[in-house]
């Protein structure tokens, strides 16, 4: 994916009550009540947040086949700094200036320190402050979140509507309407209409 040159506003906002950042039938992205939060910006149009405070992902990477069940579901909680792009209009009406207290409750000794926090992983998302001359994401096409893993890297989400890719160390989820794609270090899971193909390490040299 291609990205423009996005910037980080210089206000620090708090989340006013326990939101819901993305959902669908297959997964959810919480953040809770008094989480921080830095609108990143392309020119003057809003484009998303950093976010940092207790969250959590739940994301349904089990597939049901005419075999049964084949895998489990991915819980991850976040407790650090993540990126989210997209659905700026519904969190908007739950943000508000967060105070220096609340900023200082949060382990910040400033607004700058959260800021420069912010700035760092936005600039690791884009490729360390690269700039190209590219297309941008754009929100109505649906959100993108960024977790820092142990890696040092990202675990990716990208979810469209019924669409959905997932990205992190170990494990590849792609599912789509009826179409799914689950990959781990033991297997790729393929399956359309239920009916699963499935290839697993042990079969390999």
């Amino acid at each position: 994916m291609i990205w423009q040159n996005y910037q980080l506003d210089s206000s620090v906002l708090k989340v006013t009550e326990g939101l819901t950042l993305w959902q669908v039938e297959k997964g959810k992205v919480d953040i809770s009540k008094d989480s921080l939060a830095v609108p990143i910006k392309l020119g003057n149009r809003l484009e998303g947040y950093v976010f940092h405070g207790q969250g959590g992902l739940l994301l349904d990477t089990i597939i049901e086949t005419e075999e049964g069940a084949i895998g489990k579901p991915i819980e991850k909680e976040l407790d650090e700094s993540f990126l989210m792009l997209g659905n700026t209009e519904k969190i908007q009406q739950y943000l508000e200036p967060a105070s220096k207290d609340k900023i200082r409750e949060m382990k910040y000794e400033n607004e700058q320190s959260f800021v420069t926090e912010a700035k760092d992983l936005l600039d690791r998302f884009l490729g360390n402050g690269r700039i190209h001359k590219h297309q941008c994401w754009s929100y109505n096409r649906g959100s993108i979140f960024a977790f820092p893993n142990k890696a040092n890297k990202f675990d990716i989400l990208i979810g469209n509507g019924s669409k959905i890719v997932y990205k992190a160390i170990n494990t590849v989820f792609v599912s789509s309407d009826k179409n799914v794609v689950l990959k781990t270090p033991d297997e790729v899971i393929l399956a359309r209409n239920k009916k699963p193909f499935i290839i697993r390490k042990q079969f390999f040299p």
